[in-house]
């Protein structure tokens, strides 16, 4: 007895094959009988040998898709190469192609064609070879050849960093500025800048900045921080900004990347000393930065737009001179760059956030606690790099330069060793932590020697030793100094190496209309008044 009664009960002829034929195996229970033979070639034009297969492996999966005819030709992922080959290749693309020297595919080609040949085999076709790389793991490959971009690409990140409160986390970080900044005196290009650059990750706002001429240092972060800390209005007021900065107070935990610079000892013992917890994102993990990585690109795709931009890099630059079009100072690309950070940055929704960072700054803002360092010194010096000096007769002995101050005449000739802290920007002072925890300022025995930079005293050093001067006294490396000074002035003219080295130098006493750019704050602290007698002192 037939169980199908008329062709009226079969689907609509617009159903596919496989609907049709899944209609007619699930009224027979999955059995080829006569009328589904006779009703599949009528309609469907499948021979009755080919029906079997299909309805074998219909009863396997139950699912329509497995009554689609199967495609001729290799199936996909099928191999048909010599086995042997096919181990030529792959050991190949282990030992040769998976290194740090980053061989490319002509290479790897190469070497499986000689191997090959070697051992009597017909060497693989491009594509093949260029087929079984493709085929790997790209976050593995990449790792192993060292190709820091593409694992970086490849590394999944699912997760989302969150912070609870402001100043809870910020991240702190490096860059040297896509832009050439020109000279003061000359207007001539002398190089790019650094700018390190601090943001709060709760509420997106950038903390603060510091721009110089300088390599990334614990005193460039020290000096970022002091800027961050405490209260800009003073800072602003002096470059004519007239836009709210009111980020401020210390920050709980410092983020930062595994640069040494970060882990200098005079950074870590300043963070404990003020109970900044100092956290290293993972080596190699870009993405563990990610909020001071996208601050830092909003910020140079900023830069871009100068006069004098050298671009991401030299193929998107092209032809442009950058140095020709140069106009920008370092004050002059400072207060640009504070502008671009107060007036659009701070005021733009964030794609995270949805609002702007700084109307979440001044929602939150009550849960800031800013109880700030009292002793701005104090806390600057606290990242200056530091060492330990006996106080002899005649003052304090530092790269063979004596420092003395009155304030040190008690305790000469108790023999104990002092701490120190200097700026290698500027050795004319040093820093000498009294008793009473406190920093007293002493500068150069001779008040006659001019200020001198640390890269500056070890490069004189340098030369007088290669002139065979084993024994050197200061009177002797101040005097080449101011030689080297007066080479440096007669090339500045054409030479953007010496204009630099120029603009590096520290700044005289009597011109400090012309300072350096600093990013310290010199406005009275919110809480006391006590620091404010140390800093007439």
């Amino acid at each position: 007895m037939s169980v199908m009664t008329s062709s009226s009960d079969f689907p609509d002829q617009d159903d596919s094959p496989e609907e049709f034929l899944r209609y007619l195996l699930r009224r027979t229970g999955g059995l080829v009988t006569a009328e589904v033979v006779a009703t599949a070639r009528e309609r469907l034009g499948i021979p009755r040998s080919t029906l079997f297969r299909l309805a074998a492996r219909f009863r396997r999966t139950q699912r329509a898709s497995s009554l689609r005819p199967m495609k001729r030709g290799t199936h996909e992922g099928a191999v048909r190469l010599d086995p042997r080959t096919e181990r030529v290749i792959a050991e190949q693309v282990d030992s040769f192609w998976l290194k740090k020297e980053k061989p490319n595919v002509a290479a790897l080609m190469r070497r499986i064609r000689e191997v090959c040949l070697t051992e009597g085999l017909s060497p693989p076709h491009r594509s093949t070879v260029q087929r079984r790389v493709s085929e790997l793991i790209p976050i593995s490959a990449a790792r192993k050849r060292g190709e820091r971009e593409i694992e970086a690409a490849s590394t999944p990140s699912p997760g989302r960093f969150s912070v609870a409160k402001p100043n809870a986390l910020w991240q702190i970080d490096h860059t040297i500025v896509d832009v050439i900044v020109v000279d003061e005196q000359f207007r001539r290009p002398i190089g790019r800048p650094v700018l390190t650059i601090a943001i709060d990750v709760c509420t997106r706002m950038v903390a603060g900045f510091h721009l110089s001429l300088e390599a990334p240092s614990s005193t460039s972060v020290g000096l970022c921080l002091l800027h961050a800390v405490y209260d800009k209005t003073a800072w602003l007021d002096e470059r004519e900004i007239d836009i709210p900065w009111p980020v401020a107070g210390l920050p709980e935990v410092l983020h930062c990347d595994n640069g040494a610079d970060f882990r200098s000892r005079a950074l870590s013992d300043a963070c404990r000393e003020y109970g900044m917890k100092l956290q290293f994102r993972p080596p190699a993990t870009p993405r563990f930065g990610g909020h001071i990585e996208r601050l830092i690109g909003t910020m140079m795709g900023a830069v871009h737009l100068l006069p004098g931009t050298t671009f991401s890099n030299v193929k998107i630059r092209g032809g442009y001179d950058s140095e020709g079009r140069a106009n920008l100072t370092l004050r002059e690309l400072e207060k640009w760059i504070a502008l671009e950070i107060t007036g659009k940055y701070h005021q733009r929704i964030h794609s995270s956030l949805l609002r702007p960072p700084l109307s979440v700054w001044r929602e939150r803002q009550g849960e800031v606690d800013f109880n700030l360092p009292s002793d701005r010194m104090a806390f600057w010096t606290s990242f200056l790099p530091g060492d330990r000096r006996r106080l002899l007769k005649d003052g304090i002995h530092l790269e063979k330069i004596r420092y003395w101050s009155d304030a040190l005449s008690r305790d000469v000739g108790r023999g104990t060793e002092l701490e120190i802290k200097y700026d290698p920007r500027d050795l004319s002072r040093i820093f000498v932590r009294q008793s009473d925890g406190r920093f007293i300022e002493a500068r150069y025995r001779n008040l006659a020697f001019p200020p001198v930079s640390w890269w500056e005293w070890k490069h004189a050093k340098k030369m007088l030793r290669d002139q065979g001067r084993l024994e050197l006294q200061e009177g002797v490396i101040f005097a080449a100094i101011a030689q080297q000074r007066q080479i440096e002035d007669i090339a500045a003219s054409s030479s953007a190496r010496a204009r630099r080295s120029i603009k590096r130098r520290p700044i005289e006493p009597g011109h400090e209309e012309h300072s350096p750019v600093t990013a310290i704050d010199m406005a009275k602290p919110i809480h006391s008044d006590d620091d404010t007698e140390f800093w007439d002192q």
